[in-house]
């Protein structure tokens, strides 16, 4: 790396140790979540689908649990993935092949400077550069110290870690933003859809607590179907009813000409692990001309509901862009007078159905076969219009954040390596930050 400052080895002033060798006799379903590679994502943690040991086998590795602000990294796998542990991360404790920094010279070394340092693409690729086996990759915590890598100044450190972290904590607070946002429209969901709140309080005789035009919208009464009681008048009907079903491809990755300059997006489930919000604005890979031909179902119309549908089964995402899908998933493109964001909701309330209908040897997935006949409650147009209506305000919020939040991102990444070689001044790059974020 090109740098007008001095570089040292790694380990010169920091230390790697790798998480503790759980057995697989260790693991339970509940207890103290494990922090395996899997979960070092983007610079935070996902918590998402965490494995699980005894609080007593936790305490026998207490040397291994996690503190908030602990920096980790990916050493299999995704080599150089980093994230940094939050309060709301814990308790946790760190798995085998995940690595956890320790400062040695804290004189020479700002630990939050070490975080952004770690996430520059240059240092990645000498990380990556250094790992070993072709099956699996891995990198030791040796070979990770070895690497050189530049070292401002304390002060210098310190303010680039000021300024990268104000736009990580605008990041994090869309985040919460749109956690409040996406918890509100669930709820609302869940009132109407599943447990019918508006519907019970009127049958009852009680208020619905809603606007008059809006409460009139409901019925009064309840009869017996397939999936139970359900409000009279709402009808069953197949999700292939409700949305047209379709899977995806991979173009052969060994023709170029279906990837070399291409322009259309092409999601895979890996686009919607990262995710912090049900949405996707851009992809990893895109395809040229030549290579969306080879995918039967095209370029799928922004608003199409993706559900990851092997390896694992659940994503979920709205597609805010047009895109082409590989073979891993469902999607939902809704037919006329059918919201997106209902589609959206149900398949997250209706996962262990879905998951039910799954079945392979080599891992799960559910076919676009198994999953058209799906029963869905369906309410009647107009109470499906006015709930995409309320949910559509709440849902372009959640867009905007995220929209926000990429435009952050990038600026961040921008940022980062022009800061860490000196090319560009604190104090500009501080005038660019506030003016991002005001």
């Amino acid at each position: 790396m090109a740098s007008e400052y001095d570089t040292v080895p790694l380990g010169e002033v920091a230390s790697v140790r790798s998480g503790f060798a759980f057995k697989s006799s260790d693991w339970a379903k509940t207890g103290i979540p494990v922090v395996k590679i899997a979960n070092v994502k983007d610079g935070n943690l996902s918590m998402d689908g965490c494995s699980f040991v005894p609080h007593a086998i936790a305490d026998s590795a207490a040397e291994f649990a996690l503190q908030a602000g602990d920096i980790l990294i990916a050493m299999t796998g995704y080599i150089g993935d980093v994230a940094k542990v939050r309060e709301r991360d814990l308790p946790a404790a760190l798995n085998q092949r995940v690595g956890r920094f320790s400062i040695r010279d804290p004189k020479r070394l700002d630990k939050r400077f070490l975080f952004h340092l770690l996430r520059d693409a240059d240092v990645r690729k000498e990380i990556e550069g250094r790992s070993y086996g072709s099956a699996q990759p891995n990198v030791s915590p040796s070979l990770i110290q070895g690497v050189e890598v530049p070292l401002p100044p304390l002060p210098e450190q310190r303010a680039i870690a000021h300024i990268l972290g104000t736009l990580d904590d605008k990041i994090e607070l869309n985040r919460r933003i749109c956690e409040t946002l996406e918890a509100m429209a669930r709820a609302l969901f869940k009132s109407w859809f599943v447990d019918f709140d508006p519907v019970r309080a009127k049958a009852e005789g009680r208020d619905p607590g809603l606007p008059n035009g809006l409460a009139d919208l409901f019925p009064e009464s309840f009869e017996d179907s397939e999936l139970g009681e359900i409000p009279k008048g709402w009808n069953i009907r197949a999700i292939g009813e409700l949305a047209d079903v379709a899977g995806g491809t991979t173009p052969s990755t060994k023709m170029p000409a279906y990837w070399e300059g291409g322009t259309h997006a092409w999601a895979t489930p890996k686009d919607l692990s990262g995710l912090s919000v049900p949405v996707l604005l851009d992809t990893e890979r895109q395809i040229t001309d030549a290579g969306l031909a080879q995918i039967g179902s095209g370029l799928l119309p922004k608003g199409t509901v993706l559900l990851s549908s092997r390896a694992p089964i659940g994503y979920l995402a709205v597609a805010e862009i047009p895109v082409a899908i590989n073979q891993g998933f469902i999607a939902m493109t809704p037919k006329g007078g059918t919201s997106n964001i209902f589609l959206l909701l149900w398949a997250s309330v209706a996962s262990e159905d879905i998951l039910s209908r799954a079945n392979g040897s080599t891992f799960l997935e559910i076919s676009k076969a198994s999953f058209r006949p799906i029963s869905v409650l369906t309410p009647s147009a107009k109470v499906m219009s006015a709930f995409d209506r309320l949910a559509r305000a709440t849902y372009e919020r959640i867009v905007e954040c995220a929209q926000e939040s990429r435009t952050l991102a990038a600026l961040r990444d921008t940022l980062l390596p022009k800061l860490i070689s000196g090319e560009l001044r604190l104090k500009v790059a501080d005038d660019v930050t506030k003016e991002a974020t005001s």
